[in-house]
């Protein structure tokens, strides 16, 4: 393990288990590489240095005792849009936060596996947008290309586990939050199922489409960081049947037919696919069929399935912005976009939900024909930093919907997709997702791993930091 930059989770826990390294020394060392990276990445909100120290030293008790749990000792880090207990959960927003009281389910049940939380990483406020920026806490840039954003909103996750400050680190998405970031940082990224990994203490995080989910270096710890925090509080309204998601890596996937579609859900704004996107997800499609699969390009039957998101999601806004201690702080389209959710509070966030129910029969019919679809995860390689900044709400909502129009329906469906790097554009990575019906995850990994297996994707790192500053823009 080099001290500069994290080994995986599953290397970090097989050598914790070992006894070739010590939790104390792995903390120390994700510390270490977290304060050199901050001026230039600014990937997290919060380290939680003492405290994770402390953490450490007990879990090197626990495992010199013989102790010996799924990430035992391990560090990672988690959005600040979960509760962590004596920290506030601000969720890019400025205010004086009270800190929480008790974690959130998703991170009591990681201490529960034995990991270490390092940090908050930064989001975009209240979750967004696909970049991560913002007067509480900055830029956070792309470890690919510091001029660049990494997305959103789950982008200081994204950047810390790119970077390699940490082995892995837990996101969520609403719209695309995990995908996108993972997509513009060269990193799987697993949207799992609704209710999969606990949103408590909300039961339904911006009415049921947004979901916690997992960021790593490869398919294998993705997935075991997804069952390590998998599981359900006893109130939570969504509580699928557990599966275990690591086991399927390595996995033999059978014979899969495989939809491309390339064509981004209706909007009311055009979205065009860029042409080296286009070529590299074809590319993709291509790897997929050499390895025994059958591909043809084919669309799902979306429809109009933005009637059944955006009142969802700015409803959740105008529930978040209410929570703020000062809502004057808030961004002017922050406070604009809980103006129109608090206007759709009401009949239009009823129907939306009620709609869920015939896009699932509509949709999941073409699963009939089909096992997976492989789609691009953006429109576009990721923007410059600052390309949002000074717009409009509806500039900026235009603009994100140009680039980013392929992720959020799956969010309507709450149904699981994995992003998987796709190659670079311009020297910037970019992804595609891989997506299936419910409690698909452990298909859509076994997909995945293979992909892995022959394209090696987790080879490649960004430069070092010298080198990214001096191609800084």
């Amino acid at each position: 393990m080099t001290p500069d930059r994290a080994a995986g989770l599953a290397e970090t826990r097989r050598a914790l288990a070992a006894g070739e390294t010590t939790s104390r020394t792995q903390v120390e060392r994700a510390l270490a590489r977290i304060e050199a990276a901050q001026p230039t990445l600014n990937a997290f909100r919060i380290v939680r240095r003492e405290a994770a120290l402390a953490e450490a030293d007990a879990a090197d008790r626990r495992l010199a005792a013989g102790a010996r749990l799924p990430l035992l000792g391990v560090p990672v880090a988690v959005k600040d849009d979960m509760d962590v207990a004596g920290e506030p959960t601000a969720f890019g927003c400025r205010g004086d936060f009270p800190p929480a009281a008790a974690d959130g389910e998703a991170v009591r049940r990681l201490r529960a596996a034995g990991a270490v939380i390092v940090g908050k990483t930064n989001t975009c406020e209240l979750g967004q947008w696909p970049f991560t920026e913002g007067p509480a806490f900055g830029e956070t840039r792309n470890p690919w290309h510091p001029g660049h954003t990494p997305g959103g909103s789950s982008g200081g996750s994204a950047a810390a586990v790119a970077a390699g400050l940490v082995p892995a680190a837990l996101g969520s998405d609403g719209a695309g939050s995990v995908r996108i970031p993972a997509a513009w940082t060269h990193l799987i990224g697993i949207k799992p199922q609704r209710g999969r990994i606990s949103t408590w203490p909300r039961g339904e995080s911006f009415h049921g489409i947004t979901v916690n989910g997992t960021l790593a270096r490869t398919v294998a710890d993705a997935a075991l960081l997804l069952d390590a925090a998998s599981g359900n509080h006893e109130l939570d309204p969504h509580r699928p049947a557990a599966l275990t998601v690591a086991d399927a890596v390595g996995r033999d996937p059978g014979r899969l037919r495989v939809a491309l579609s390339l064509k981004p859900p209706f909007t009311a704004v055009p979205a065009r696919l860029h042409p080296e996107i286009r070529a590299r997800v074809v590319g993709l499609a291509e790897e997929i069929a050499r390895s025994g699969h059958v591909v043809e390009e084919a669309d799902p039957p979306y429809g109009r399935i933005g009637l059944a998101f955006v009142p969802r999601a700015t409803a959740g806004i105008a529930e978040r912005a209410r929570e703020a201690p000062d809502p004057a702080l808030l961004d002017p389209r922050t406070r604009g976009t809980a103006r129109l959710g608090r206007l759709l509070d009401g009949a239009p966030l009823r129907a939306a939900r009620r709609a869920e129910a015939v896009l699932h029969r509509r949709i999941g019919a073409f699963f009939g024909s089909y096992d997976v679809i492989l789609a691009p995860t953006t429109a576009t390689p990721p923007p410059p930093v600052g390309a949002f900044a000074g717009l409009g709400g509806l500039a900026t909502e235009r603009a994100v919907i140009a680039a980013c129009p392929y992720a959020w329906p799956w969010n309507v469906l709450g149904w699981p997709g994995v992003n998987v790097p796709a190659g670079f554009v311009g020297g910037l990575p970019v992804g595609a997702q891989l997506l299936g019906p419910a409690g698909s995850e452990p298909l859509l990994v076994s997909l995945a791993a293979q992909l892995e297996a022959g394209l090696r994707w987790h080879e490649r790192w960004p430069p070092r930091q010298a080198d990214a500053d001096r191609t800084a823009v």
